[in-house]
């Protein structure tokens, strides 16, 4: 009788310290009436998933630097697939003896119910299917108020319904040698014959920036403590300097694990737990375990409005500022220099994306699904949760959601956060010359001063494609205009 294989289904979890179903693989291998019972590792790039569900260029970038960093970790044994899932795991299961599959759950709702529909057709096959939690501190399905219903405002959501709980399992790694499978299957791809890299070579300044993988993802944990998180609240909204952790693609890809990190900042201030930054940054990884509970209880966000009245807005089209706004051309520093730094690095500093996403919604009055979209195929960090409860929030339009009557000015964000201009002169080279008195707003300039500093408005930096007192007021008009559609429509 050919020896019991254990199977590891590697998605979201691309790690292999505090892996929960990875721990769970190792002690059934071990555990197993056939001693040299092995764990055959798999990944599998689903063609099944929804088009909306589909990896982005840069996510795909990504990917690839991950698995590749993955494999070399367990000496080469990772077994790529592509095609439908419940296929390929039933070919694998009868090809290797396998007696148990294994995975870390996710919480899309597409990937929900593959799942269900995958563990139901395993044990037919008298195949023993196990799911952990390794991607979420407290999960969607455990955390709800008084009368079962789940909580739609953040602060009731992570202060009472999270903190109050029972505390985050403390992270576990495996102490025993692991056996991976040597065992060869058909249909394996090389993580080459994934094609995940793009044909086109955009990414060449990313790759300078970012080291996707396990010692990637502990590196940037442990320069963050040592360098940003002991100022992290103040430093935070700064997009000049580095003073946030810069973790995002890495819990995406789950590299490393957000236990991990919750603990690490905790032991680092174990003599200091009423720490602002502490608190702080905790807190802002309770919104990232938030955005996945709204996509959980409300799986419409990704492409519907939270609020119904919205359903009522009357979305301008408009290609033009669109591609502006995309390109990084509005005229406006410090949106366009968020843009730039979106494109060139696959990243976007938080405080930005809400200028810049504020800026396509209100006051080019375009639809906040157009934003979620451009950053789904752009950033390296791009979370089905994250992106449509972010943008929703934004818009004014989801739960717990900015108010739509708040309209962040760039102007005064810019000069409150960027005051010297450093962040906009980085991605905006051709302004490198303006004084921080008109950094942000170049169309005040006096025409000597920008004839000064190289600067023709419309020829070496676009002039503002909206004016931002009207566009404001157009915003609040259109949302006036809203409610009351709202109000009158039939019941």
């Amino acid at each position: 009788m050919p020896s019991s294989t254990i199977l590891m289904w590697f998605r979201q979890d691309l790690r292999l310290k505090d892996n929960p179903a990875l721990k769970h693989a190792v002690d059934f291998s071990i555990n197993a009436a056939d001693s040299s019972a092995s764990i055959l590792p798999v990944y599998i790039t689903d063609t099944s998933a929804p088009e909306l569900a589909q990896l982005g260029g840069a996510s795909n970038w990504w990917l690839h630097q991950s698995l590749t960093a993955l494999s070399a970790d367990m000496d080469g044994s990772l077994q790529c697939f592509s095609g439908e899932p419940l296929r390929i795991l039933t070919a694998l299961v009868k090809a290797h003896n396998v007696t148990h599959v294994l995975w870390n759950r996710c919480y899309e709702p597409w990937q929900i119910a593959r799942d269900k529909q995958i563990k139901i057709a395993l044990k037919a096959m008298g195949v023993d299917v196990l799911s952990s939690n390794g991607h979420l501190l407290w999960e969607p399905m455990q955390v709800l108020k008084k009368d079962n219903t789940p909580y739609k405002v953040f602060t009731p959501y992570y202060r009472k319904g999270c903190l109050t709980r029972t505390s985050p399992r403390y992270p576990s790694n495996i102490e025993h040698p692991i056996t991976w499978s040597t065992n060869d299957s058909e249909g394996r791809l090389s993580i080459e014959q994934l094609n995940l890299l793009p044909d086109i070579h955009w990414y060449d300044t990313i790759e300078q920036l970012w080291q996707p993988g396990e010692d990637g993802a502990a590196a940037r944990l442990s320069t963050y403590i040592k360098e940003a998180s002991g100022a992290y609240r103040d430093q935070r909204n700064l997009p000049a300097v580095t003073g946030t952790s810069l973790l995002a693609p890495h819990f995406h890809f789950g590299e490393i694990s957000v236990h991990t990190v919750w603990y690490a900042l905790l032991d680092a201030y174990a003599d200091d737990l009423e720490n602002e930054h502490l608190d702080t940054y905790l807190s802002e990884l309770g919104w990232r375990e938030f955005s996945h509970y709204l996509l959980f209880h409300f799986p419409h966000i990704q492409t519907e409005n939270f609020s119904s009245k919205f359903n009522y807005f009357q979305w301008r089209q408009s290609p033009q500022e669109l591609a502006a706004w995309q390109q990084g051309k509005t005229g406006i520093p410090i949106v366009d220099a968020g843009m730039r730094e979106l494109y060139q690095t696959g990243y976007m500093h938080n405080r930005v994306r809400m200028v810049v996403g504020s800026f396509l919604v209100k006051n080019l009055l375009i639809d906040w699904r157009e934003g979620e979209r451009w950053f789904w195929d752009c950033l390296l960090d791009a979370d089905m949760a994250a992106n449509s409860a972010s943008w929703q929030w934004v818009a004014g339009s989801g739960a717990d959601a900015s108010p739509y009557f708040r309209v962040f000015n760039p102007i005064l964000q810019g000069e409150k956060f960027d005051k010297a201009g450093e962040y906009v002169k980085r991605y905006c080279p051709e302004l490198a010359k303006v004084p921080p008195k008109f950094i942000h707003k170049p169309w005040e300039a006096p025409d000597n001063i920008l004839k000064a500093c190289g600067v023709v408005l419309g020829e070496h930096y676009p002039k503002p494609i909206v004016d931002l007192k009207t566009s404001r007021q157009r915003a609040l008009d259109a949302f006036a205009q809203t409610k009351e559609a709202a109000f009158n429509a039939p019941a």
